[in-house]
């Protein structure tokens, strides 16, 4: 995994793992996905995100994942809007007061 890490720098990866022995394989990647069941919690311990089952993986892949890009794209366009709110008014007093001090 860390050969093709190096090899493409711009990537991301992924890691699911349920046991000790993938403890290794979360922290060496980008995301790493814990599941706590029989073989202990190891994983979840040491992951950015732990679940319970595999079954809620395809929700935390697909809802999670996508509402965090919509969530992101929201406070982008709302700072935009923000500081154009914060600045045009100081802009129509420049110009009100010949931009003097």
């Amino acid at each position: 995994m860390q050969l093709v890490i190096k090899k493409h720098p711009n990537t991301k990866t992924l890691a699911i793992g349920d046991g000790a022995n993938d403890v290794n394989m979360i922290t060496a990647a980008h995301v790493g996905v814990g599941i706590s069941g029989l073989e202990g919690m190891q994983a979840a311990r040491s992951a950015d995100y732990s679940i319970a089952r595999f079954s809620f993986l395809v929700p935390l892949l697909f809802i999670h994942g996508r509402e965090a890009y919509r969530r992101n794209s929201f406070v982008i366009i709302y700072s935009f809007y923000k500081s154009v709110l914060f600045v045009m008014p100081q802009f129509w007093f420049g110009l009100f007061s010949v931009f003097s001090g």
